[in-house]
């Protein structure tokens, strides 16, 4: 229940706290009074569309705030929603900054709160209905929403199981295509990698290295005819000269001198022995170099293998655009690669048995949601009709058809309401067949069929009984009335019925005051337009009903609103 209502700097209102009450509120005041602002700064609290126009002229910010008495169920949501706890009651504010453009400020209890929770919240908190938006009961969805309400949890959660087993289908069936389509590009891929695996395994890759020793035997055979060349003259010059001048010889006529030397000085000893160390060294290197020397051969044929071998390891780098070591690790990859792509895991076959399953699941889950709403909307039909009897609609026809369509997450119906306001024409959509008048007693009859089922504390009318008068003007306000036993009603009235019934009366009226009055205004205006709402005592209310009844005179107008109350007080106690 909505208990207390905070504006600053709103539309037209410059400050203004309202206190409302349990049962039916009413606001009246002539037309343009700033009715209609008080449940535009309801709907902003509660996370409706804002615009610049919604502050205050002169002002840069605007204040909403709300303070609700929540049932226990809002603190099970308020924990869900990691939301601050409350102790009972519930406050929302919201902000409206100007700037270069409207900043939006919305706090729960002092905490942020985001609009997704917002609009949560709201559908447990406020719903409010205007004449101007009875265009809504020609919507399907909002037919089939209000259709499920009325059943209450056993349908909910049927529908909640439609729900699970749509989207345990298209689950299924977006699987089984992933899958058709992932086959396609797994033959695909495996046809590539299997044509990758031939190449490289033909090329026999064993040797990260092998480029360069090929490289390096390239090398040597081709400039085999040096290598033998330059072997033979180092071998003439470490060990065998014509000319008697190779480094062995002369090493050895060294060591002859030396050795005649250690006959006559013993310290020439050891000089002897590096010398003849030198000797053998370079004895042995000549040989080696001799024996290379002959081993070296001109082998084209070889020559010309190394270079096919070199020309195809290079071309498949270039290829792949990988290193010799990249390619055979590739070679590895794509051996691995090819056996997880051979195990196709679950077949085509497996998955198109789980989409039948999946489909006939939700076939059956649909049926079952079908059969509970054909009970609900027998019963709707013959509850709703009862409630259109009493406001000057007693031959009214009303009836909830139900077609089949392909199945969704909410069914496989396709709901209408239909609607014959008159005897002898036939039913019809009821946004095709229904006037103004007629859509605004459906409306407030079909919030009559969920008061008991609504969790809605607080319901919110914007002048639902616009177009009425006499005998159906009283039924609105006695269905406004009972509405009021099990919610908080909030009502912006024009008929005298309609307010004299009223548990809290409050009048709403524009005043002009000085320009400093308005609280955080600047304006070099020295007057100002304000909204005021005043709570009206009985006399008052008297003299409130009075003007909205006109009359010839005052006084006859004060007598019919002093009937109007003492017919309030006596149908109260009847209803």
């Amino acid at each position: 229940m909505l208990t207390a209502l905070h504006i600053e700097n709103f539309a037209l209102i410059d400050q203004l706290d309202l206190r409302l009450e349990a049962g039916l509120n009413v606001l009246t005041g002539e037309t343009g009074a700033g009715k209609s602002i008080i449940l535009d700064a309801i709907d902003a609290v509660l996370g409706g569309k804002a615009n610049q126009r919604l502050v205050r002229s002169g002002s840069q910010k605007a204040l909403v705030e709300a303070t609700f008495d929540v049932p226990s169920d809002i603190h099970t949501w308020l924990a869900e929603q990691d939301l601050p706890p409350t102790d009972g009651a519930l406050v929302l504010r919201r902000e409206l900054t100007l700037g270069k453009t409207l900043r939006s400020r919305s706090f729960l209890n002092g905490s942020p709160a985001t609009r997704p929770q917002l609009e949560g919240l709201r559908q447990k908190l406020v719903e409010i209905t205007a004449q101007g938006q009875t265009v809504l009961l020609g919507s399907g969805d909002r037919q089939r929403e209000w259709l499920d309400g009325f059943g209450g949890a056993p349908l909910v959660a049927q529908r909640q199981r439609v729900a699970a087993a749509y989207e345990a289908a298209t689950q299924a069936k977006r699987k089984l295509d992933a899958r058709r389509k992932a086959d396609q590009q797994r033959r695909d891929q495996l046809e590539l990698l299997q044509m990758h695996r031939h190449d490289l395994e033909q090329a026999q890759l064993d040797d990260p290295d092998e480029l360069d020793k090929l490289a390096q035997e390239h090398d040597r055979l081709n400039h085999s005819v040096d290598l033998q060349q330059n072997s033979y003259q180092a071998y003439q010059i470490l060990y065998e000269s014509d000319s008697g001048s190779a480094c062995s010889d002369l090493l050895g006529k060294a060591e002859g001198i030396l050795i005649d030397m250690e006959r006559y000085d013993p310290a020439i000893a050891s000089i002897l022995a590096l010398v003849s160390e030198a000797l053998t060294q370079v004895e042995e290197a000549g040989r080696a170099i001799n024996a290379y020397g002959a081993s070296v051969e001109a082998d084209p044929e070889r020559l010309e293998e190394v270079e096919e071998r070199m020309r195809q390891l290079k071309g498949l780098c270039r290829r792949f655009s990988r290193t010799l070591p990249e390619l055979v690790a590739y070679r590895d990859e794509v051996v691995r690669s090819l056996a997880e792509l051979s195990g196709e895991g679950q077949s085509i076959e497996a998955l198109e048995a789980e989409v039948e399953k999946t489909q006939a699941g939700l076939a059956d889950a649909c049926d079952q949601l079908t059969a509970l709403r054909q009970d609900v909307a027998q019963k709707l039909e013959t509850r709703l009709v009862n409630e259109l009897k009493p406001l000057a609609m007693e031959r009214v026809q009303f009836e909830v058809e139900l077609k089949p369509i392909a199945p969704t997450a909410t069914g496989a119906d396709g709901i209408r309401f239909l609607f014959s306001p008159n005897p002898g024409e036939p039913l019809q959509p009821l946004a095709e067949t229904a006037s103004g008048g007629e859509m605004s007693r459906f409306l407030l009859a079909l919030k009559a069929c969920f008061s008991q089922v609504d969790p809605v504390g607080t319901l919110v009318f914007d002048e639902i009984d616009v177009g009425v008068s006499g005998r159906v003007a009283q039924a609105i306000a006695e269905k406004l009335y009972q509405l009021g036993r099990q919610h908080q009603v909030l009502c912006v009235t024009h008929q005298p019925m309609v307010a004299a019934l009223a548990d809290a009366h409050f009048r709403v009226g524009k005043h002009v005051v000085e320009a400093a009055g308005a609280k955080g205004a600047k304006t070099d205006e020295a007057e100002r337009t304000v909204v005021r709402v005043l709570p009206l005592s009985m006399g008052d209310r008297r003299e409130e009903l009075a003007q909205l009844a006109g009359g010839e005179s005052h006084q006859q107008s004060l007598s019919f609103a002093e009937a109007l109350l003492a017919q309030a007080d006596s149908l109260r106690d009847k209803l």
